[in-house]
C-alpha cells in the first residue's frame, strides 16, 4: 500500500493506493481506523472517536446498456458478492429485504457466498453528486475473471451471472456496474463509524461491448472532479 498525505487549499488529504479487492480493503479500513481510534502506544481504544471521510476513486464497467462509457457514477448502494461482511457482526447495516429479493430472483448457485447489500453515506454522497454524476447500484465482485463473467481457458460456473445481475430490479433500483472494492468500503466504514462514498469512472460497458478510447484521461477527469469537490466543501 502506498500513501501520500498533503494539503490542497488547506484541506489535509491522504491518497492511498489500496490494491484490488475487498481483501485489501479489509486491511486498509481496519488499519486506517486504528491510526485514529486506537492509542498505538498503550494498544487501547480511545474514548473519543474520530470519523474519517473516505472516497473511493476507481474504474468500473457498466452492465446496463444505457450507461455511457466515459461517464461518472456514484455508488448509492453496493452488493457484495464476496463474503467479507459475513465475518463481522454486520446484519444490522445490511439491506436484508433487497438481499432476499435478489436470491429469490437470481437462481443463485448454492456454493457461492450469500450477497450482502450496503449503502453509501448520504451526507458524503450529497457533497460529491452533481448533474455530471449518475447514481448507481454497484456489484462488488470477488475476482476479475470468472466472478465477472470473463474466461480465458477456464469454463464459468454461471455463464449468465452478469445477465442475472443486470435483470434484477427492486423498486426503482437496478444493478448498474461491476467493480471490486465498494461493498467492503461501505460496510466496514459504516461499522467503524466513518463516512464513505465510491466514485466510478465507467471505462467499459459490458452490455454493449464498448470501451473507453482514453481511459487514463477519463480517470484523471474523475480525480480532478473529486479534488474540486473536496476543497470546495
Amino acid at each position: 500500500f502506498i500513501t501520500h498525505t498533503g494539503r490542497l487549499n488547506n484541506k489535509r488529504i491522504s491518497v492511498i493506493s489500496t490494491g484490488i479487492g475487498t481483501d485489501n480493503i479489509d486491511i486498509v479500513l481496519n488499519e486506517l481506523d486504528a491510526l485514529v481510534n486506537i492509542d498505538l502506544k498503550t494498544r487501547s481504544i480511545k474514548d473519543k472517536k474520530t470519523s474519517l471521510d473516505i472516497v473511493r476513486i476507481g474504474t468500473s464497467g457498466a452492465i446496463q446498456p444505457d450507461i455511457p462509457v466515459d461517464s461518472f457514477l456514484l455508488s448509492q448502494y453496493a452488493m457484495g458478492l464476496d463474503s467479507l461482511l459475513h465475518f463481522y457482526d454486520s446484519r444490522h447495516i445490511q439491506y436484508i429485504e433487497i438481499q432476499k429479493a435478489f436470491l429469490e430472483n437470481s437462481n443463485w448457485l448454492g456454493g457461492l457466498s450469500e450477497p450482502y447489500v450496503v449503502q453509501c453515506d448520504a451526507s458524503l454522497a450529497d457533497r460529491f453528486y452533481s448533474d455530471t454524476m449518475q447514481l448507481g447500484f454497484t456489484a462488488t465482485n470477488v475476482g476479475f475473471y470468472g466472478p465477472q463473467g470473463r474466461s480465458l481457458r477456464l469454463g464459468l460456473g454461471d455463464a449468465e451471472l452478469n445477465e442475472k445481475l443486470a435483470r434484477f430490479r427492486y423498486g426503482d433500483l437496478r444493478i448498474t456496474n461491476l467493480e471490486m472494492e465498494t461493498s467492503g468500503i461501505y460496510g466496514l466504514a459504516k461499522l467503524l463509524g466513518h463516512r464513505a462514498v465510491s466514485l466510478n469512472a465507467i471505462v467499459a460497458n459490458r452490455a454493449t461491448a464498448e470501451f473507453s478510447n482514453n481511459p487514463n484521461k477519463h480517470i484523471d477527469g474523475l480525480v480532478a472532479y473529486t479534488l474540486e469537490r473536496i476543497v470546495s466543501a
